[in-house]
């Protein structure tokens, strides 16, 4: 473990986040929430939720309560018919509308940073993919996740609470149980688990700044996503900082300091490429880069190496640092950049 910063920056910390995006295909944090009316004092539980949410049915929001997915003020709610009281916070887990019933346990290498009776903490290797979905049925974070711990097939996602991309590499938290999976979320809701990556970006960052456009699907491809107008996408927010220059062959590069403060689908590839700085060796966002040269990485530069959170049961702040893989050290090597210092 090793030291991390306050994970929020004044200058974010004061803008008014949306409370209640809709979730995203990258973290959890948003869910489904809202704060009982004094209209709704006294309805039952199920009931309400239900009109909240009629695209569940009354049924499938009982199985919610039933299993623990469901938090008033942050408890855990047990009864589908207990009262509700105006004021009240009640939050559930959603779902996320990916194959489920038929997920395999499979033995595949996991990098444990940290394990303890409520969360697990792991270095995700590149090439991963972290759930099941259309053309990766196995072979995923969560297949491996089930081999590792069989109890975990019991939680929504298996506890994972969030995700990376499938060639980068880092720390991820994973929930063991369900009270620790919805506080987990909750950090993430209020923006108070401090992500940090280090990107190698194309071309000369030399100062700090703070990238503040929503993200949405790129209306010309639709397997990409792209900066987009108010309205059209969800807010993000990320904090840039450069660490050093450097350049590859006669293109120049700089190593910078990411900041999560929301966790949108590619949100740090998306906002560097639409400054015209894509991450080296990105095979996707790379409009504005360079011919390629000869990289010694083949995938994105991007790394995850630190992480805080608040721990679900000891409420003790835990601070979790991974060193750069070895091809984002050779690439790094050719840039004639030093590794940094995984402490800021």
């Amino acid at each position: 473990m090793s030291d991390l910063p306050n994970p929020t920056p004044s200058r974010i910390s004061a803008i008014d986040l949306p409370a209640h995006d809709a979730p995203d295909s990258s973290d959890y944090s948003d869910g489904l929430g809202t704060t009982v009316s004094a209209e709704a004092q006294g309805q039952r539980l199920d009931r309400l939720l239900t009109q909240w949410f009629p695209e569940q049915s009354r049924a499938r929001l009982q199985q919610w309560i039933e299993a623990g997915a469901v938090t008033i003020d942050g408890q855990v709610a047990r009864k589908a018919s207990q009262s509700v009281k105006e004021g009240q916070r009640i939050w559930a887990i959603a779902p996320e509308p990916e194959p489920s019933g038929d997920w395999v346990a499979e033995p595949l290498p996991l990098a444990v940073v940290h394990e303890d009776a409520q969360i697990l903490v792991i270095n995700k290797q590149a090439g991963l993919v972290v759930h099941p979905a259309a053309g990766h049925a196995d072979g995923t974070l969560l297949n491996g996740l089930l081999w590792h711990d069989p109890t975990l097939r019991a939680l929504p996602r298996a506890g994972i609470v969030h995700r990376l991309d499938r060639e980068t590499t880092g720390l991820m938290v994973i929930a063991k149980t369900l009270e620790a999976q919805t506080d987990l979320v909750r950090q993430l809701q209020a923006r108070t688990m401090g992500r940090r990556y280090f990107a190698l970006a194309w071309g000369e960052i030399r100062q700090r700044w703070v990238a503040e456009g929503p993200i949405g699907r790129d209306p010309l491809d639709r397997q990409r996503m792209a900066v987009v107008g108010e309205g059209e996408g969800k807010p993000a927010y990320t904090e840039f900082s450069p660490v050093a220059q450097g350049a590859i062959g006669a293109r120049p590069v700089t190593l910078v300091r990411c900041a999560l403060q929301t966790g949108r689908t590619h949100q740090i590839r998306v906002h560097l490429e639409h400054t015209r700085h894509p991450i080296v060796g990105d095979p996707t966002y790379r409009k504005t880069a360079p011919r390629p040269e000869a990289l010694a990485i083949s995938r994105q530069a991007l790394h995850a190496y630190a992480l805080a959170l608040s721990h679900p049961d000891s409420h003790a702040t835990l601070r979790f640092t991974a060193p750069l893989p070895e091809d984002f050290g050779a690439v790094l090597e050719q840039a004639t950049i030093p590794c940094p210092p995984l402490s800021e």
